[in-house]
């Protein structure tokens, strides 16, 4: 009878059954026999028929706790013999994806793991981090090995720091599933290259991807021009406002040495007004007056007027007003924004094509900032194999349960 109800609880169906049961209350854990019943023939994959026999092993595997106990199958496990005398090793559908494990216990780890770092789905579960690491890994492997890439078209790349220095690693994401669909090493054009060449090997065409939104690396230009043909660059419109906020600090930080009347208002120059507190803004309010004799609060002027533009919708319009801010910028003084003007005419299509495609790269942001988090919690990921596989599980929205059913 006990026997019977572990099996029901296992869900394991003939020829196997359930041939022992022993608990270790001294370990905590719960070992179950499982065994076939005499004389069964099995399948073995790609040769037709079923095939007796020829010997078994004992493979043991970790499975759900019982309780607050360790649960392990021990089971019998045939080899068959084939017609041409090959020998094969026959594995009931419930075994995991990595040697040790039934699917269930799998499906555990990955769900976990989407969540918290490997280490504390390690401490969690009692396995090691490497094995942890190892399960998500092969998952992984698993679901981009079918991965389908037919129906991208939009797509947007950013790099992120991996490692102390200049280590970095790029993201492709496709913007209309939202989700992170390639990850390589580096940040030059050859990452570009490798991402054409990935999306070649997953049902997709280079030529397919219509939309491209980047920063404004010289490198990520080279290698959109060049390998996406038919790809329209947008340059994120925050992007370019954070060159613009980084133009109006600088004008601050020069026009202080002479006007200390500047000091303490950096946040209140950079902070959206409508953000800041009622003091902030009768002090924000104060500054602009003198926007006639100082430079700072003109800079501040220019990107608003900058931001207000790029609000708009229709292209002729935003070009029209955005040369003309560029040559108002280049007419004054402010010399730190008018790096940004002459950063805007050499980029000037990518930036007005934000009108028409509003494609930006806050989600690669927003997911930089997750993977960063997690980098800290974890005390670093160091090995560029890791930080994909975190990525993807982060925000890949890869389909495991094509691999594992219980993985839903």
């Amino acid at each position: 009878m006990q026997n019977q109800l572990f099996e029901v609880a296992l869900g394991i169906a003939e020829p196997w059954y359930v041939n022992g049961v022993d608990f270790d209350a001294a370990e905590k854990t719960l070992t179950i026999g499982v065994d076939f019943v005499a004389g069964t023939r099995f399948p073995a994959a790609g040769v037709a028929g079923v095939h007796p026999v020829h010997d078994t092993q004992i493979k043991r595997l970790r499975h759900l706790n019982f309780f607050q106990h360790e649960c392990f199958l021990e089971v019998r496990t045939p080899r068959v013999k084939l017609p041409d005398g090959r020998v094969v090793q026959v594995e009931p559908e419930w075994f995991g994806k990595l040697a040790g494990f039934t699917l269930l216990f799998e499906a555990l780890v990955l769900a976990m793991a989407r969540q918290m770092t490997f280490a504390a789905v390690a401490k969690l579960v009692g396995l090691s981090w490497h094995r942890v690491h190892a399960i998500c890994s092969r998952y992984v492997d698993l679901a981009l090995a079918e991965a389908d890439l037919s129906t991208v078209t939009a797509v947007a790349i950013d790099e992120t720091s991996c490692r102390r220095g200049h280590n970095y690693l790029t993201i492709a994401a496709d913007m209309d599933e939202r989700k992170v669909v390639f990850v390589t090493e580096g940040k030059d054009a050859k990452t570009i290259t490798h991402f054409a060449e990935y999306l070649a090997e997953h049902k997709a065409m280079p030529e397919q991807v219509r939309s491209v939104s980047i920063d404004m690396s010289p490198a990520f230009i080279k290698g959109v021009a060049r390998q996406l043909p038919n790809a329209r660059i947008t340059f994120d419109k925050f992007h370019v406002v954070a060159h613009a906020s980084a133009a109006v600090d600088q004008t601050r930080r020069i026009e202080q040495r002479t006007d200390p009347s500047l000091k303490g208002l950096r946040w209140k120059l950079l902070k959206d007004r409508d953000r800041l507190t009622d003091e902030g803004r009768a002090d924000l309010d104060a500054l602009i007056a003198q926007v006639a004799t100082k430079r700072t609060p003109r800079a501040w002027l220019y990107r608003e007027n900058l931001r207000d533009i790029l609000e708009r919708k229709q292209i002729n319009v935003v070009s029209a007003m955005l040369k003309q801010w560029c040559t108002n910028v280049l007419r004054s003084k402010v010399e730190p924004m008018k790096d940004v003007a002459r950063m805007i005419r050499r980029h000037f299509d990518g930036i007005v094509a934000w009108t028409q495609t509003r494609q930006t790269n806050g989600f690669i942001e927003a997911l930089n900032g997750l993977f960063q988090a997690a980098k800290r919690k974890a005390r670093g990921y160091t090995r560029f194999a890791t930080m994909r596989t975190v990525l993807f599980l982060i925000a890949g929205k890869l389909d495991f349960t094509r691999i594992n059913p219980q993985a839903a």
